[in-house]
């Protein structure tokens, strides 16, 4: 590849702290369902595999498929994804350092595209990646790499890092052969120490300095 180099980050639990409005679309749903409502701290340990997953988890927990969900969670959470989703301190700083040094930056995430890209115009990021790859762009998700890695073919850089912080995203990097740098302060479920990576970091103002090394 020619270019500048390029860096892709997941969203959610990387960048943004999106799940209190996952948990309010999940709660909306199971209350329209008759079910228990979950915690924040409960949902947020569903999040990572995309929508299916985290209302499969959900209902799971409180009494079991019901094929009503996806919908009743999808409805809310369109209308609704960046109503409390916040970014993480110095996310904008640090996206503005890299686009200044050159780098071209991708979004590479299990949350469907439409409401990712609502996201990142509400918080001011719309204009700041080349590439956004959500979880039905590709008929597969992450931990695949063929998200990855078209994510980087689209932005057409030398791929330097993915940047994520969970299990999953450290199985798609080492799937997609790129250096992972694992954020400490996100949605894991695992110790750092049980999640492959070649960095960590639990400020995301250190991006530039892995980078630079």
């Amino acid at each position: 590849m020619s270019g500048p180099g390029a860096v892709v980050f997941d969203l959610d639990g990387t960048l943004v702290h999106s799940a209190p409005d996952l948990h309010a679309a999940a709660n909306v749903m199971l209350a329209t369902l008759g079910r228990r409502t979950l915690s924040l701290g409960e949902v947020t340990s569903f999040v990572g595999n995309g929508v299916p997953k985290l209302v499969e988890r959900c209902v799971e927990a409180t009494g079991g498929p019901d094929p009503r969900a996806i919908d009743l969670f999808r409805t809310h959470y369109d209308a609704h994804p960046a109503d409390l989703t916040r970014l993480y301190p110095g996310a904008e700083d640090m996206l503005n350092h890299l686009i200044g040094a050159g780098y071209i930056l991708g979004i590479c995430t299990n949350k469907p595209e439409a409401p990712t890209q609502t996201i990142l115009r509400t918080l001011g990021l719309g204009s700041h990646f080349g590439a956004v790859i959500g979880g039905d762009t590709l008929p597969i998700k992450k931990p695949d790499p063929a998200p990855l890695t078209e994510c980087f073919q689209r932005l057409g850089g030398a791929p330097l890092l993915y940047v994520g912080d969970s299990e999953i995203d450290a199985a798609t990097a080492r799937a997609a052969h790129i250096p992972f740098a694992l954020f400490s302060a996100g949605y894991r479920r695992s110790p750092v120490d049980q999640i492959p990576h070649d960095h960590l970091f639990d400020d995301l103002a250190e991006i530039p300095g892995l980078l630079t090394r």
